[in-house]
């Protein structure tokens, strides 16, 4: 009797999370926020960091700053960190960071990360990576339907990030494919707006963003905003 072949592992991926300097982030929360604001945008990464760095799939997150706050904490929690060398915008930031992950381990798989996902789990990355491993170029729509929060490219492919107003739409017109799995809602769930951070607290977010939206009046603590 034969037995059946083993199955392929899951390839494995390096990440590129850009991360703005504090004093510029989630300016369209400045209102909700006040004086909490850069807090709730360290808070929002760092708990983006961390869920991707638990993904199984995930061998390295490469954090593209220029700020040495956020910085240093991400790198505690096991991020590399690199400057924004080419301080040409966005998509060249994630190209220098792509370079990083691309020295540190040829045979992996390159990706772009928002750095927005405070309720990001890290199976559904992985169900969602394990997609993208079946597609020259993928990427998956914000909850919005209009930008981006992940975009990726397998090994030996280019990688050609295309974020920036409707992402969505440049994405695929570079014939990236389009992954929207059901159940991985915390991977579409980015957070710009008092209404966003409502709708990942909802779904549950990390301590650190759960923490600093109690702080906040308009967001009074309630049973289910966070998660371990």
């Amino acid at each position: 009797m034969s037995t059946p072949a083993p199955s392929a592992p899951h390839p494995e991926w390096s990440l590129v999370v850009p991360v703005k300097v504090l004093a510029r982030a989630k300016t369209r929360m400045s209102a909700a926020a006040g004086p909490h604001r850069e807090a709730l945008a360290l808070a929002v990464a760092a708990d983006t960091v961390a869920a991707a760095l638990r993904c199984s799939r995930v061998r390295d997150v490469i954090v593209v700053t220029d700020d040495p706050v956020p910085a240093a904490e991400l790198a505690a929690l096991g991020a590399r960190i690199v400057p924004d060398e080419p301080d040409a915008g966005l998509n060249p930031a994630l190209i220098h960071g792509a370079g990083r992950g691309r020295d540190l381990a040829p045979g992996a798989g390159v990706g772009a990360l928002s750095a927005d996902l405070p309720a990001l789990r890290p199976d559904e990355l992985a169900a969602v990576l394990d997609a993208a491993a079946r597609a020259p170029e993928a990427f998956v729509p914000d909850a919005a339907g209009v930008g981006t929060t992940l975009y990726t490219a397998r090994p030996g492919v280019p990688f050609s990030p295309a974020f920036g107003g409707d992402s969505r739409t440049a994405h695929r017109a570079r014939g990236a494919r389009e992954l929207l799995l059901p159940g991985t809602d915390s991977v579409r769930r980015d957070v710009d707006t008092p209404d966003d951070l409502r709708a990942a607290l909802a779904l549950g977010t990390g301590p650190r963003t759960a923490a600093v939206a109690a702080l906040l009046p308009d967001f009074a603590p309630s049973a289910g905003h966070g998660r371990g």
